[in-house]
């Protein structure tokens, strides 16, 4: 008899990681939302025009991007109230039922090929506002050390990696440090998010950041804490301007 081998953290994340791109690529593609076998694709049209048009999401606060009445301005009275350190939010979906099982098994179930799915359907969100200026450089939402070893991945970094390539923007994927671990936001009160957060994240090159309209690429916003913190820290190194680009926005409860 052989005994088992307890593997480190961090590989066993490594080694499920490889397993489930291998997996991905050796069998044929089903839709990912519906099931659908003969999509050959992991989005089948019928689901793609359904979740991700322009009019399955409505219209939203171009701040924020939360849900707004077809009558109101471009901000939601939040973002009148009070703007947030950056200047516009675009999101592909809402993060509701079936979408959100992508966004938990891309962070939760290691099927890596859905970040490319969600980073096609945030391009084509991206595409449809005629008036936005692309970034100057994309960045992801940076894990911390920890929670990244025992992940083995960083999915906001997963879906920044196609979402560069196919708007043909530069990728500074260690441009922003999470420089200090914290409690989850999910597990925090909406109250205590922002102090949660305070002085968390860093900059690692201020050069790269100064005069520039920075991408931050991340899975889901919910409150907006974490952009919030990330949009303040980047304005004091310099930033012109910091825009969002998230696959899911949490409806506003």
């Amino acid at each position: 008899m052989f005994a088992a081998v307890a593997l480190p953290r961090s590989l066993a994340s490594t080694l499920r990681c490889y397993a489930a791109r291998l997996l991905d690529t050796v069998l044929p593609p089903a839709c990912a939302l519906c099931g659908d076998s003969q999509a050959g694709a992991l989005l089948c049209p019928a689901c793609c025009a359904q979740f991700f048009s322009a009019a399955a999401n409505g219209p939203r606060c171009s701040c924020c991007a939360n849900p707004l009445p077809p009558t109101l301005a471009m901000l939601c009275g939040q973002c009148q109230q009070r703007r947030p350190a950056y200047a516009q939010t675009i999101v592909a979906c809402a993060y509701a039922l079936p979408l959100d099982r992508l966004v938990l098994q891309l962070k939760f179930g290691q099927r890596l090929a859905y970040a490319g799915l969600m980073a096609q359907q945030l391009r084509d969100a991206i595409l449809r506002q005629s008036d936005y200026r692309l970034p100057d450089l994309l960045c992801p939402v940076p894990l911390g050390p920890r929670r990244l070893a025992e992940r083995g991945y960083n999915q906001a970094l997963e879906i920044a990696r196609p979402l560069a390539r196919q708007l043909g923007i530069p990728l500074a994927p260690r441009l922003l440090l999470r420089v200090r671990e914290t409690v989850p936001q999910s597990l925090v009160s909406a109250a205590a998010r922002q102090h949660n957060l305070a002085e968390a994240f860093a900059v690692s090159d201020a050069a790269l950041v100064r005069g520039r309209h920075i991408g931050m690429v991340d899975d889901v916003m919910t409150s907006g804490s974490t952009l919030q913190e990330i949009a303040a820290t980047l304005q004091r190194y310099g930033a012109s301007r910091i825009s969002n680009l998230v696959f899911a926005r949490t409806p506003p409860h």
